[in-house]
């Protein structure tokens, strides 16, 4: 991963850590991703941890798999995955911070002996081939400059016959129109997203990566409300936020991402991408 964009990606992750923590997972398993609403769910808290089921569900989780959280954030998800099977977890992250906390909490709920954490780029990591019979991206693959390396590294990860599983945004086109690509990285650039990718454009990376299968489905009804969410809730704080950062007491990196949380449904809402949920198996 090019040096700068990789330093990027950490000061986002460690400016914006108070924020998802007061406003978005606050104790509940640090959960830094979306929530999936279904008949199931009442609240913002059981939604987040749903797109754990879900997901779990669709990667056909079993016991004694070695799982790779690819992306794995503060650990949110490998810890949830331990807790819930019969598996073993390596969550691995870009983020010093990041793996620490997730440390700290493994510790904390001793799981330390079913969930370990790294800092690792999960486009190029030290793992052996054929270590894991299942890799977990739950909106992570988005940060890889080239979405293609992601799927390379994975498909050499995976035993035979081991799945992928990863939730994440799709674009809808490409070119969009100046505006929609305007608009669109308004979003991506605060989040420090390089680009997303369309739906054809990763399809012809599963398959360039070694892949055979590919099931790409558009997720976004169930993800609408807790997307909407943030958007009513940034746009809340927005005085608020500017405010804080005339005083100095936000940064760039902190208004940014104050300002991507609105952009995001803004684009959503223009029809320039969608919450996909991908599933891929490595043939036996």
């Amino acid at each position: 991963m090019d040096l700068d964009y990789k330093k990027s990606i950490i000061s986002y992750y460690d400016n914006t850590r108070l924020d998802y923590r007061l406003l978005w997972y606050r104790n509940n398993y640090n959960s830094v991703h979306f929530g999936f609403y279904d008949d199931q769910v009442t609240s913002h808290k059981e939604a987040l941890l749903n797109l754990n089921k879900v997901l779990a569900t669709n990667g056909e989780v079993q016991s004694g798999d070695v799982i790779l959280d690819a992306g794995c954030g503060r650990g949110g998800s490998s810890i949830w995955l331990a807790e819930n099977y019969d598996v073993r977890v390596e969550g691995i992250t870009l983020v010093p911070h990041q793996v620490e906390k997730a440390k700290k909490l493994a510790s904390k709920k001793q799981l330390s002996s079913k969930v370990t954490f790294s800092e690792q780029d999960y486009c190029n990591t030290n793992f052996e081939d054929q270590s894991f019979t299942l890799i977990w991206a739950c909106e992570s693959m988005c940060h890889a400059m080239r979405k293609i390396d992601f799927y390379k590294e994975a498909y050499r990860l995976l035993k035979p016959g081991g799945r992928l599983v990863c939730a994440d945004y799709i674009r809808t086109d490409r070119p969009l129109t100046a505006e929609g690509e305007a608009l669109l990285h308004s979003w991506l650039d605060g989040w420090s997203i390089k680009d997303i990718d369309t739906y054809e454009e990763h399809e012809k990376n599963v398959k360039d990566a070694g892949f055979t299968s590919f099931k790409l489905d558009d997720i976004t009804k169930f993800t609408e409300p807790s997307l909407s969410h943030l958007h009513s809730m940034s746009n809340k704080l927005w005085g608020l936020g500017t405010f804080l950062r005339k005083i100095g007491l936000r940064n760039d990196v902190n208004h940014g991402n104050h300002l991507a949380s609105i952009k995001q449904y803004e684009a959503l809402e223009n029809k320039l991408w969608y919450y996909g949920l991908l599933v891929l198996k490595k043939e036996e």
